[in-house]
């Protein structure tokens, strides 16, 4: 007869830190998390497929099943401790059925996917994604899925797709949602918060010394005139002007080699030619800032929701139509000054945790520069596997990607000097583009934007088929 001998427990020991720690989020998804949280905002990617033939329903389908799993198949589920860290729990298949939508004019798409990005997705109570289909007259059909970015980032979300064309259903071995009860969980999280200690002292200098420059850097900000506005219309909610355009992809290398650039130095001109006509430029030198994204994904398989970090690159609007060559060199500079040098969020990151839910927003205004620069969003994410364009298993004639805020106050984008974001892929021989932006002064319309964005192509003589 054997016996065995059990250990003395250990309320902080390391016995079970691999298990504990296999579904942690990482702090920068921790913190997308919380800061969306405190501004009661929600933040999502849409792609949208766009078939000029009859789709198959049947693939499809196969499609919606098989998407969600990795990193679609999962929720947030909070910590008990106030400074806990959160963790992934599996939520596999779909969340909700196809929702078929009756039949509209195709001038009407557009007020569509604006309607669409306004239904609810949450990363910790679900639906964590959503799939539409909209018959048109004209005989086309659109296909569109909007997804929360708290659980993926735009490279995570195309990678999704990709693997639910292909069949794909990752397991990730997260644990049901719930299953810890409150006193595993609690301690669980303590010995977890000890672990992460040293981490987090080094990190409370770092976010001391970013939330006292962005206050300086805010007092320095031109800040627009707000008595005029009404606190009705204020506190009103408002859906961002967007603009879809999709170029030849050798229209585009052509024009970027043509000026002395590449695609994503020309990407970075166009975005602050736009910039240019909105206003937002320095009050200094007149310059636009780009805050570029620069992916830090290191495979196929890795789960990280978010997976970048930030280079920061000024551009002379000026003279990028006629010569994109300082703007090829600001580019490469400032990625790879991010590469080598440590990034002040990197710094901070381990805090996240313990910040009081009040303090976040400061936290995330310092971050992302809403200062005098009154920066732009720049994200290119490349080159995409011919698989994005096979929602039902077939090539979709066209595609829109974009990134939104959902439940974005006027207030909120009005203090921080509004917002501009471009974002562009590649994908079946073309430039996928989106425009989203909102300046404070100015008419704020989807019609008042794509004359914006025309006005733009021109200047760099590129044709674009615009939506």
């Amino acid at each position: 007869m054997s016996v065995e001998v059990r250990p003395r427990r250990r309320l902080f020991g390391r016995r079970s830190e691999g298990v504990e720690s296999a579904n942690l989020l990482s702090y920068p998804d921790q913190g997308l998390f919380l800061a969306l949280r405190a501004t009661d905002q929600e933040s999502i990617i849409q792609a949208t497929w766009i078939y000029e033939h009859p789709i198959d329903y049947e693939g499809l389908r196969r499609f919606h099943e098989n998407f969600g799993y990795g990193i679609a198949g999962r929720l947030i589920e909070p910590s008990p401790l106030p400074f806990g860290r959160h963790r992934w729990v599996a939520s596999p298949g779909a969340p909700l059925d196809i929702e078929m939508c009756p039949p509209r004019d195709r001038h009407e798409l557009i007020d569509w996917l604006d309607e669409r990005t306004q239904l609810p997705v949450d990363p910790e109570w679900g639906p964590g994604w959503r799939i539409g289909v909209l018959p048109m007259t004209d005989g086309s059909t659109a296909i569109t899925l909007t997804g929360s970015h708290a659980l993926g980032d735009g490279i995570a979300a195309s990678t999704q797709v990709v693997k639910a064309v292909l069949g794909m259903r990752p397991d990730l071995g997260y644990p049901p949602p719930r299953s810890r009860t409150r006193t595993r969980a609690v301690l669980a999280d303590l010995r977890q918060a000890v672990r992460d200690l040293p981490e987090t002292a080094r990190s409370a200098a770092a976010v001391m010394k970013l939330v006292t420059g962005g206050r300086k850097e805010a007092k320095a900000a031109h800040l627009p005139a707000l008595t005029a506005i009404s606190a009705g219309e204020m506190k009103r909610n408002v859906v961002l002007p967007a603009v879809f355009a999709t170029l030849d992809v050798g229209e585009w290398d052509a024009t970027a080699e043509r000026l002395g650039g590449n695609g994503h130095s020309l990407l970075a001109g166009f975005a602050a030619k736009v910039a240019e006509k909105l206003g937002r430029v320095s009050p200094d030198d007149g310059t636009v800032t780009l805050l570029i994204p620069i992916s830090e994904r290191e495979s196929f398989d890795d789960d990280r929701a978010n997976a970048v970090s930030m280079a920061n690159a000024k551009v002379d609007p000026a003279v990028v139509a006629r010569d994109l060559s300082a703007a090829r060199t600001a580019m490469r500079d400032s990625v790879q000054k991010a590469r080598e040098e440590p990034d002040q969020l990197a710094g901070i990151m381990a805090l996240i945790p313990w910040v009081p839910k009040r303090a976040m927003r400061p936290i995330a205004d310092a971050a992302f520069g809403f200062s005098a620069d009154i920066p732009v969003f720049c994200s290119n994410v490349g080159d995409l596997p011919a698989e994005m364009l096979r929602a039902d298993g077939t090539e979709a004639e066209y595609m829109f990607i974009r990134g939104m805020d959902r439940r974005v106050t006027r207030e909120a984008l009005e203090k921080r000097s509004g917002l501009l974001t471009v974002m562009a892929g590649r994908v079946g021989g073309r430039v996928l583009m989106s425009v989203v932006a909102y300046q404070p002064g100015w008419a704020n319309t989807r019609v008042a934007l794509r004359e914006v964005v025309v006005s733009a192509l021109a200047e760099f003589d590129l044709n674009a088929r615009i939506e």
